[in-house]
Parts: C-alpha cells; structure tokens; sequence
C-alpha cells in the first residue's frame, strides 16, 4: 500500500549515495558542504518514511502512528514535514522514555522512542551522511553497516583463534557507552566531514532533546543529555551511525599508538560489544592499553564484566549471542569453535513461553504458530554456525511440547498427558504448519563467510 501510494525513483537515490560515498572515498580530508538541500529532498524524504513505516515501531511521545499518518494521506503529511525542514522551522519534539530489560534479566536499559516525523528526518539525515562515514568506517566494525552483520564478527573472531593463533581474547565491556559518549568529542568526528551548518546544528539538537517518561503520577521530563553534555538517544535511528563514528576514535588510537602490531592484538567490534583476540602472553597488556584509551576518549571500562579469557585453558566467552571455545567432536577430538550460548537459548524458550502462555487462549492456533515461526526461523537463521543441533533438540522440544499444551488448556481437554496425544507432530507440522527445525547438519541453512 504504502509503495504504491508514494512512487520514489530509487536509483536517483542510489545514484546520490554512490556519488557521496565516491568523493568521501576518494577524498580522506575532504568537507562536505551543501548537504542539508539534499535531506529535504522528496524522493529522499519519501524513501526515509517507507523505511520506517516498514521498521514499524511504538509511537512517539505525540501518540501519532503510521494509521493516523495514512488516514489523512502520507503526501500530505510529507508535505509539512518537508516545508519545515526547508524553511527551518522544523524542531525535534521530545523521546518517550521505556524500559527495556538487558540481557542478563536483573537490570533494565532505557530505550528513548522518537517520534515518527523525527524518526523520518533523521533517516532522511541518515540516507546522505550515512554513505560518507561508510567510507571512513574501519575493517574491525560490523555493527549496522552495509554487507556486514553480526555473524560476520563472529567469524572473524574465530579466523583470529584458528588462523592467527590469537589464544588469549579480552572480552571487554563499556559502561553504559551510548550515554556516556561526550558531546563536545563527537561532534569534532562528525565536523571533520561535514561542514554544513545546518546539518549540524540539526544533530546537535537530536543529540540535547528531552526525554519524557510517561508514569502514572505524571509525566518525567529529563533533561540529562543536555544537562551532562553527554549521551546519544539510545532507541532513535541516528544513534548507530554516531556510536560508530565515536568507536572509531578508540580503534584509531590503538593503531597509532602501534598496540596491534606490538602486542599482536587485533579487535573486532559490533556497536558497544568488542573483544581483543591477542598472541599468548600478551592479553594484559592489551587490557591495560585498552583501558587507558578508553579513559582518554571520555568512556569508562566496566571492570566487572571485563575478563581474559585463555582458550588454551579450556576457558569460553559469550560474544554476539554465542560462545567461542574449545569443543570435542566425535572421539573426543578437541577444537576450537562457537555454538549458541545458554543465554541465547534461554532467551528464545523464554519467547516460546510467553507465546503459548494462557493469557493468549483467545487466541487461534494458526495465529499462536505464526508467531512462534518467526521466532523459530529468526533464530535459527541466525544461529547456524558450529554445533547447534543440541541446542536445535532443545529449542524443538520445547516448542512442541508448549504448543501441545497450549492446545490442550484451548480445548479444554481433560489430562494433560492424554490431551497432548491429540496432537501428534502431524498436527503441528502437517495442519498447522509449525517451523521445522533442522535434525541434521546437512538440515541447516548455512551463511556464506
């Protein structure tokens, strides 16, 4: 519906990302100018809103949805949105405030919610400035970029173990880096390419806005970001783009202060989360150095969480949603590889478990399976790699078993044992169409290196 009902000519598009990633490419010292006609562009614009209308999303702290949006017309609503932008009207409205549990579940992170029409500018923003920093983005950053991915870091990890014989890895952890990243410093990065005033200005604003928390009492309006000078809104779509340009500062130091060749250590980074894979006998020196950069650049090192781990001791680390270590294979043959980490697992049979909960008893079976294959073929396909057929068994054990007896307690069939026997895998697989999960390796979908 929405394609049809705002026609944009893509290649005009691609056309000016290429052209931008070309000169920045080509150009290392070179300064962008004239950018901010370029974000008020319709076709621009349009394409921002297609993105983030398929990216869904909750509302912002306005309570306007996409529904509202198309009800009175995505034009004419693109409309105003871009006569504000060119006639710089335009102001970003505050975040809504929501939190969101981390992955150890005894802690929660904030998530700060924009808007739809900030959410729209700033990927408008995203769609030019994003080709220009590409092209300065280091080799060792995977995280929210083109043609790369998490599992991309994994194995580079593993090529650093396995190939280069890097035994020794600093699993390191920052303390709370998306809010701790100083102002001031950032923007000396993203000055260094872009020399338009308006474009600027308009991430300085992003950057200060207020957040609103929205609570029984009232309403909580915090103005910590602006208050502190630090911090990135966490949740809004600039906020990759800025943490890699920021991290790329850490990654530069460590290689003009030459720790990758003295010491043999080599990083790999996605978003907040990186690891040292270092040569044996070098890992504290490499946390040491890696501290002290991490201090330097305006961040904290969260020394309860960093750890150094000897793969030669037998000892692991959890890394993107995995575990790097040593294996036995068949006779007992030790190697070094990855399988999906108990935490993962936990976290997608804790999926399963709110999905075939009671609570959702009204709802069909159809529906109940269509959301547990998402759930199923997301994970799977993201955990491919290494052993993962017993954490496979697991994981279809489980699910079967829930939906049985979701389907049970939905019948109202008496004895849960004698009840489950209704519906054997011929049923769940067969009628209702429930994801089937690889039993063999020859089963899995593998993903190209």
């Amino acid at each position: 519906m929405i394609d049809k009902s705002l026609p944009t000519p893509v290649n005009k598009i691609q056309t000016l990302q290429m052209a931008l990633h070309a000169k920045a490419k080509t150009e290392p010292s070179f300064r962008f100018y004239t950018l901010w006609d370029k974000v008020c562009r319709t076709d621009v614009l349009k394409i921002a809103y297609r993105r983030c209308r398929r990216n869904g999303g909750s509302h912002g702290i306005d309570h306007e949805t996409f529904a509202d949006i198309e009800s009175t017309g995505a034009d004419t609503w693109l409309g105003k949105l871009q006569e504000e932008l060119k006639d710089k009207s335009y102001n970003p409205k505050p975040l809504r405030r929501v939190w969101i549990p981390k992955a150890n579940g005894k802690a929660m992170r904030p998530l700060s919610i924009a808007c739809i029409r900030d959410r729209v500018a700033q990927l408008a923003m995203l769609i030019v400035l994003n080709p220009i920093f590409e092209a300065d983005l280091l080799p060792e950053q995977y995280g929210f970029r083109p043609n790369v991915d998490a599992k991309m870091a994994i194995r580079r990890v593993y090529f650093h173990i396995t190939q280069h014989h890097r035994m020794e890895v600093v699993d390191a952890d920052l303390k709370e880096y998306f809010t701790s990243i100083p102002h001031g410093d950032l923007m000396k990065c993203i000055i260094r390419r872009i020399a338009d005033k308006q474009v600027l200005q308009m991430i300085k604003r992003w950057l200060v806005v207020a957040v609103i928390e929205e609570c029984r009492q009232g309403n909580i309006r915090s103005t910590e970001a602006k208050d502190t000078h630090r911090g990135i809104p966490q949740g809004s779509p600039i906020s990759p783009l800025l943490s890699n340009c920021y991290f790329r500062r850490f990654l530069l130091a460590w290689k003009k202060f030459g720790y990758e060749t003295q010491l043999g250590a080599s990083i790999v980074n996605y978003a907040d989360d990186f690891v040292i894979c270092c040569k044996p006998g070098t890992s504290g020196k490499a946390k040491e150095a890696m501290q002290r950069l991490i201090n330097r650049i305006g961040l904290q090192v969260n020394n309860e969480k960093t750890q150094v781990v000897n793969l030669r001791a037998q000892e692991s680390f959890d890394f993107l949603g995995y575990t790097i270590g040593q294996f036995y294979g068949k006779n007992g043959v030790p190697y070094y590889g990855t399988r999906p980490s108990k935490k993962a697992l936990k976290k997608v049979l804790d999926k399963i478990h709110a999905e075939t909960s009671r609570r959702l008893l009204i709802s069909t079976p159809e529906r109940r399976v269509l959301e547990i294959n998402r759930i199923l073929q997301g994970w799977c396909g993201y955990f491919n790699q290494g052993p993962v057929l017993p954490s496979y068994k697991v994981l279809r054990s489980y699910t079967e078993s829930r939906l049985r007896r979701w389907l049970v307690k939905k019948h109202k069939l008496r004895g849960t044992t004698t009840g489950c026997r209704q519906y054997p895998d011929e049923f769940l697989y067969g009628k209702l169409g429930l994801y089937k999960i690889a039993q063999t390796m020859a089963d899995v979908s593998r993903a190209k290196a």
